[in-house]
This record gives structure tokens, sequence and C-alpha cells, in this order.
């Protein structure tokens, strides 16, 4: 039922988690080839979701690899010692798709528009993160040990630039030549629960925009010509998505009331009410994201939690209190 609203509205589910969620549902039963495991920690749960071969990737709609999901509902409260727990869990997990040796470099990527706040996640993070490569050749005495070369670029839209993001960033890559590519980008949701309280890693890379129906060139290995790792969260929910769940909650109340006849709600099928749906959304041309009111504080809060589980990835021997030492 709710695949098929995805596919009227062109929407396509950015957090494995709830793909393998909705496909598990639909179905009643584990999915071949995919593999789910859970851990809790102080202040998260942790979900890993392993794409295994081919055939899961055409059931999830998603690349084989591992997808790492933290959800911190900590993260929307004003708890700084709460959301450096997540930084840290952000790290761990980030660390253990690193497979790098001690003086590799990497590339930072804020993707989006720094000019929608909803889709400015990845270029705020781009302000908070640790970039070194620099001091490596102008300021070698700066650098502690274990540093690596990290640089960092948001470049924008197409829409502003002009120039395809994938363009831009292996034109980078091509003339500074790191060894992995960090992706930072904001996510659309099926779960308006999930707005800034999810943490989506990948190994897979990750295609700017696909979560809006605006479908960019990918950001992965086979296109970059490096191992590319995406880091994302959830910032808007399709408006279809809330509709048709609404309508859900509604039709679940009406079966409690036990004055009302089954036929009273019978009717109120999705395929009965999706033409309402389209119809609501005609202005829109179907595409209406959602995003809460005080997305401005939250993107803040959810960039520094990634800035600073990145920088502890990749700079593991550097305390916590020399960090913004680092900053520009």
């Amino acid at each position: 039922m709710l695949l098929e609203l995805y596919r009227t509205f062109g929407i396509n589910l950015d957090l494995a988690l709830e793909a393998q969620e909705i496909v598990r549902g639909e179905t009643g039963r584990e999915i071949p080839g995919v593999i789910v495991n859970r851990e809790s920690r102080p202040h998260a749960s942790v979900t890993t979701v392993s794409i295994v071969d081919q055939a899961a990737e055409k059931t999830m709609g998603k690349p084989p690899g591992n997808y790492i999901t933290i959800e911190a509902p900590v993260i929307r409260e004003n708890n700084r010692p709460a959301q450096q727990q997540v930084a840290a869990i952000l790290a761990e997990k980030l660390a253990s798709l690193l497979h790098l040796s001690g003086e590799a470099a990497v590339l930072l990527i804020g993707l989006g528009n720094w000019h929608a706040t909803p889709d400015a996640l990845g270029p705020r993070v781009i302000d908070y993160s640790m970039v070194t490569r620099h001091l490596f050749q102008y300021a070698p005495q700066e650098l502690k040990e274990g540093m690596r070369p990290v640089s960092a670029l948001a470049p924008g839209v197409l829409g502003i630039t002009g120039i395809e993001t994938a363009e831009i960033i292996k034109g980078v890559i091509e003339k500074t030549r790191p060894d992995l590519v960090i992706a930072i980008d904001s996510l659309a949701a099926r779960n308006v629960g999930r707005i800034a309280t999810t943490i989506q890693i990948a190994d897979t890379g990750i295609s700017p925009g696909s979560g809006t129906g605006n479908q960019r060139t990918g950001i992965n290995q086979e296109s970059m010509g490096v191992p590319v790792i995406a880091i994302g969260v959830p910032t808007v929910v399709h408006a279809a998505v809330i509709a048709q769940d609404t309508i859900d909650r509604f039709r679940e109340q009406l079966k409690t009331l036990s004055h009302l006849k089954h036929q009273d709600y019978d009717n109120l099928s999705p395929e009965f009410i999706r033409p309402a749906i389209e119809e609501v959304l005609q202005p829109f041309a179907g595409n209406l994201m959602v995003t809460p009111k005080e997305i401005d504080t939250l993107i803040m809060h959810t960039a520094r939690i990634i800035a600073g589980g990145i920088s502890m990835a990749l700079h593991p021997s550097i305390k916590l209190e020399d960090y913004n030492n680092y900053l520009n």
C-alpha cells in the first residue's frame, strides 16, 4: 500500500531503515539478503541494515552496502552533554567503515543549498568541520600527532552554480587526490518523528536530491573514483506521506467506535484516498515537502553533532578541548 503511494508521487526512501520497515511490514516476513542488527546506547538506538545481494538491492531499492542508523531524539533538545555522546556514537560507527592508513587524505563534501535552511545541513557541517590539509604545507608546527589531511567543500547546487554538483566534486578530487570522500546531505523521511533525530551513515555513496524527487548524478565510488561514505539527516517529509498517515490514523480511530458500521470506514482505502491527495498537492506538481518551524535550530544542532563525530573519527588523538582551535 505505502510503496504504491511512493511510486505515485515519485518519493524515494532515503533511510534504508524505513525501506526495510515498510517492505517487511507489507510482506510480513524477513527480507532475503538483508541483515539487520540492533543495539541500544545511552540516548540513542543504533540499527545496521546490510544489503548483501542483488535480489535484496532490487527489493529495497538501494545498492548493496551497510546503512547505519542512529536514532536519538535527544538531538532536538538543548542538552549539549547528551549530544556529545551522540557525536561519540557517530564517530565510533563512522570509524568502523573507515579503512584508511594514518596519513590518508579525506575530502568532506557538504551537499545542499545554503540559502534554503532544510537543505543547508551539508554546508553547515562544513562550517563546523576541522580542516587540516593546508596546515601540512603552511603551518606544520600546528599539527598534532595522529592528525590526517582533511579538506572540505560546500559546492552549492545546480540552480546556484549552473554546474552539476558531481562535476565540481570530481574536479576537486582529480586535483587534490583524496583517499576518501565523506558527503553530508539533508534527507527526506517518511516519519515526521525522524526529522532531526536520526542520522544515517552509508558506505554506498549518495544521490543528491533523491528524497525530494530531484535526481542528480550520484556521488559514489563508481562516479568519483574513490570510496564515498554518506552521512545524512532527515529534515523534511513529503506532504503526501503526512496526508496518508493522518487518514490511516483516522481510519483506525473509526474502527474503535462501536456505533459505526463496517462500511462506514471500509471504503477509505488508500486507492480511494490517493486521488484526493493528488488533487490537494496538484498546485505543487505533487511535490510538497514539509519541515518544522524550528528547523534553523535543528540544523545547527545536527550540524555540530555530525562535524564533531567526523572530526573524532578522523583525528582520534585530538582532545575535545583542542577541537575549537582548528576551526576556521
